[in-house]
């Protein structure tokens, strides 16, 4: 009965000792993953914004190069046709519009517009929190980038703004005040917008509206795929060290536990506990029959 006890207690500290370590691994393992999974989103997703960035600001760059190319190249060519009819192919931000509106057909969740707080063609004009980042750009003085996002009904947008500024004083032409304006723009626009305007005065801004559902969509495609080869790791990684210390530690531990309370219990018969490893274990194998030679001497010498 004794020695069944003494078992007993051996195993149900093993089991004990097997319950903290799978604790340990435990929370080791949630807590791991929890910090690589909340590093891992926010990287993610923060290179997901600045991808979208960057080709926010690759689109930007093409309505300027537009701008630039009617302003330069396609104006002076219809300058003549200009007297006798208005001609909008000729305005630099009627041409650029075109352009990118080409780009929302094929993409209807991108969106460009040259918001002006007065313009000439109705469709220009500013809604509420376009007009807010005009009268940003307006008091900021010569900040020249404006990044932000915001809620739509389709989704998470990011935004990327750029203010227009009166420099060139021809633009003046048509937009100081209605006598100066062309006949022709007149009867085409009207004369109740688009005048008043000053030189170094923001009038607008270019805003390119950009879709965030597709890029946090394959963030979160990966993270996902991040996840579930990390928790794999840790999984595997756990098995093989709880098989490693099963195999190097518990097991050859349990056995010379096993076979020093048969020891202590007088049964002299028990094999002897073979060992070679030049680790701790194998020291304490060496050491336990060492101790167990000695006390069968002792044994010997009492009983003679």
């Amino acid at each position: 009965m004794k020695k069944d006890s003494t078992l007993d207690c051996a195993r149900t500290r093993l089991r004990r000792f097997a319950l903290v370590r799978f604790r340990a691994f435990a929370l080791a393992f949630a807590l791991g993953m929890l910090g690589c999974g909340w590093m891992a989103r926010e990287l993610l997703q923060r290179n997901a914004k600045e991808e979208v960035y960057e080709h926010a600001r690759l689109i930007m760059e093409n309505a300027i190069a537009v701008r630039n190319y009617t302003s330069k190249q396609i104006a002076p060519l219809l300058e003549t046709q200009m007297k006798y009819t208005f001609l909008p192919q000729s305005v630099p931000a009627y041409s650029a519009t075109e352009v990118l509106h080409e780009l929302v057909r094929k993409y209807p969740d991108y969106g460009y517009k040259e918001a002006t707080l007065n313009p000439t063609n109705p469709r220009d004009r500013a809604v509420a929190w376009e007009a807010d980042i005009v009268q940003h750009f307006r008091n900021a003085g010569d900040k020249t980038e404006l990044l932000g996002e915001r809620d739509t009904p389709t989704g998470r947008m990011l935004f990327i703004a750029r203010p227009l500024k009166i420099t060139n004083p021809a633009c003046l032409r048509c937009h100081s005040t209605v006598d100066a304006a062309p006949r022709p723009m007149l009867d085409r626009y009207g004369p109740s917008n688009g005048f008043g305007w000053n030189l170094d005065e923001t009038i607008g801004a270019q805003v390119l509206s950009v879709p965030m559902t597709l890029p946090l969509a394959r963030a979160a495609q990966t993270f996902r795929i991040f996840m579930l080869s990390l928790g794999s790791a840790f999984i595997a990684i756990g098995v093989m060290l709880n098989l490693t210390l099963w195999l190097l530690v518990i097991r050859p531990v349990t056995r010379l536990s096993n076979l020093a309370d048969r020891v202590s219990l007088g049964e002299m018969q028990a094999p002897e506990f073979k060992d070679d490893r030049r680790d701790e274990i194998g020291v304490l194998a060496a050491s336990f029959s060492r101790m167990r030679r000695s006390l069968e001497q002792a044994m010997k010498m009492l009983e003679g």
